[in-house]
């Protein structure tokens, strides 16, 4: 089967490898550079190596697409409402000629996978703010976690960000509720974390800083910093030491999954780095459900 696209100016400058996995599918890296060495896939009309850089207007065509549908990109992208964009857009921290600062709410995903539809980027290639660029992730919050989220608006500024992170030159700070009275007042939580990659252990250091800001003898409000960037890090951390995060439902304790909070109180507050010389901070307001749940444990935010 023959199939032939055109690059858009969204496009521009990306590797052909990458704009495969972007827009084909999920097409292993050994398969493309296969295809394109054998010519099933070719540019201009030309055999090109998986780094060649895509120009405006020019012609990929796959001679043999024959892809097993379980790698294609099949799902349709979320269209939203105009009520879902304007939600959305009311939610905008700082809004520049190079970024968007968002207070992300929960319970929406960053980007569309498996299990939701509805995400971030999806809604905000839609908005006014998108409309001579495509938005770029440069890091993600999990679903259910609130808080700053930073979106690139072109590709230079997105590996900047993605460049600043990796370099651990951005600082975040969190607001997180967690279950039980948390002894120590500060400190540095320090585990290996695993996690598999295709039946493959991978064990990874994660390091985290605290500080209980308030508690009683059941809640314990905490600030904390993460000073790696593991997946879920913080909600295992916690976990880790016996004081899971409220209303976390992967990440508990037999003892505290019959709570009915529906709202995993973890709340990305602060964020900083450095551009030119000049310190950048944004601050994301505390969800209502967030200062409700402290308001009826009689736990005190105090200014930070």
């Amino acid at each position: 089967m023959l199939k032939s696209y055109t690059i858009d100016k969204l496009s521009i400058n990306s590797r052909i490898d990458r704009w495969i996995r972007n827009n084909i599918g999920k097409i292993p890296q050994s398969l493309i550079e296969k295809d394109l060495r054998k010519g099933n896939i070719k540019l201009n009309n030309k055999k090109v190596k998986s780094s060649t850089k895509l120009k405006l207007n020019d012609k990929v065509v796959f001679f043999n697409f024959n892809y097993k549908i379980s790698l294609l990109n099949t799902k349709k992208k979320f269209i939203p409402t105009k009520k879902v964009l304007l939600k959305n857009e009311n939610n905008i921290v700082e809004d520049n000629s190079e970024f968007l600062v968002i207070n992300k709410a929960s319970g929406i995903s960053v980007q569309g996978g498996t299990k939701s539809r509805k995400n971030l980027i999806d809604i905000f290639s839609k908005s006014k703010f998108f409309k001579e660029s495509k938005p770029y992730t440069v890091h993600r919050l999990d679903k259910d976690t609130s808080g700053i989220l930073i979106i690139a608006k072109n590709r230079n500024t997105a590996q900047f960000f993605t460049s600043l992170f990796r370099l651990r030159k951005i600082h975040k700070t969190y607001l997180a509720i967690c279950n039980g009275d948390v002894n120590k007042t500060s400190g540095d939580l320090i585990h290996d974390l695993v996690k598999y990659d295709n039946e493959k252990k991978i064990v990874e250091k994660a390091i985290t800083h605290y500080k209980v800001l308030d508690k009683n003898l059941n809640f314990t409000l905490l600030e904390l910093k993460p000073i790696t960037g593991r997946k879920h890090q913080i909600r295992k951390q916690l976990l880790n030491i016996g004081h899971p995060i409220v209303g976390d439902k992967k990440y508990s304790l037999d003892l505290f999954k019959k709570s009915n909070n529906k709202n995993l109180m973890l709340h990305s507050y602060k964020i900083k780095f450095m551009v030119n010389g000049d310190k950048i901070n944004y601050k994301a307001p505390i969800p209502a459900y967030f200062k409700k749940f402290l308001e009826a444990k009689k736990i005190k935010l105090l200014n930070n």
